[in-house]
């Protein structure tokens, strides 16, 4: 992940000011505030700004003027209760900025969850960098059999060297193409001073969507919960879901009761039908439940038996 030196001679610019303040803040998310978390090849994940903590979630349950009890235990079994009886406006009273490095294919999934404001790096207004995602080697996978819109098997051998090196080509054949049109260099310097070039809003048309775009980010905890809950779960893309992992330790240091009970409720738990529900109590009365006697289709009964892991029955 390259950052240039006067990116971080700005990040270290930001975290030297120190102001005080009376309101809530959380020294774990402190530490890694503006610093960049490395993600993919050149991605990352910043924290700009955020507001509120574990105790906003409880003063806004309580609609009180303290932030919380006297017990940190009875603020966490609170916020339990929130979780798990699905009281989602305490959890919209905390927001967080975040500045996010990603490839194009990433962000036009990332932008389908439309409860965040967004302000995107534009390539109307800035030439984009020569910045572009190449997968490892351990992520190039055939198309799944069963799944269409999932991954098979790895790619090994030549195959997967023949891959990678069309994507670089690809990749580096079109922002040449890209410079030319547009007659600017990385810096934004005229190639040829004789030629005016294509405007940028026109040049940018040939760019694969594995180009790198930044965007700033700024969601309720509620919502970022719901984001993480799809994006954060082993079905979503590889590639979404190790932002999410960096964003998911971003709320274990700053809501840590908050994040004890969404991973408990709901990164690590099950929801069932009320089908489901139903041969969970007759199997545990002892009845013999058969596929074919559940009630559920066969796809449920498979993804049934795997959450009570029993696959093979």
């Amino acid at each position: 992940m390259p950052i240039t030196p006067e990116q971080c001679a700005e990040i270290d610019r930001q975290r030297a000011f120190a102001a005080e303040t009376r309101r809530a803040t959380v020294p774990a998310l402190e530490e890694i505030l503006y610093r960049p978390l490395p993600v993919l090849d050149h991605g990352f994940v910043r924290v700009i700004d955020y507001m509120g903590d574990d105790g906003a979630v409880v003063q806004a349950a309580r609609v009180s003027y303290g932030r919380g009890t006297k017990r940190v235990s009875e603020d966490a079994g609170l916020i339990r209760y929130l979780m798990r009886h699905r009281h989602s406006t305490p959890f919209e009273m905390c927001e967080i900025k975040f500045h996010v490095k990603l490839p194009i294919f990433v962000a036009r999934q990332w932008i389908r969850h439309r409860t965040a404001n967004v302000n995107e790096y534009s390539g109307r207004y800035s030439v984009l960098d020569r910045e572009f995602y190449i997968p490892a080697a351990d992520q190039l996978a055939a198309q799944a059999a069963s799944n269409r819109q999932g991954r098979g098997a790895v790619l090994a051998g030549d195959e997967a060297a023949q891959v990678l090196a069309l994507l670089r080509q690809d990749a580096e054949t079109a922002y040449a193409h890209y410079q030319q049109m547009l007659n600017e260099g990385d810096d934004g310097a005229k190639l040829d001073p004789e030629r005016l070039g294509l405007a940028r809003e026109l040049a940018r048309m040939n760019l694969p969507v594995n180009f790198y775009t930044q965007w700033y980010w700024k969601i309720d905890l509620h919502n970022l919960l719901h984001f993480l809950s799809l994006r954060a779960d082993p079905h979503a893309q590889y590639e979404i879901r190790v932002y999410a992992g960096a964003m998911l330790d971003v709320v274990r240091r700053w809501v840590p009761a908050v994040y004890a009970a969404f991973v408990d409720y709901r990164l690590n738990a099950a929801a069932l039908s009320a089908t489901g529900l139903a041969v969970v109590r007759r199997l545990l009365a002892g009845e013999a439940v058969t596929a074919e006697s559940s009630g559920l289709s066969k796809r449920e009964w498979r993804e049934l038996m795997v959450q009570l892991g029993r696959a093979d029955a």
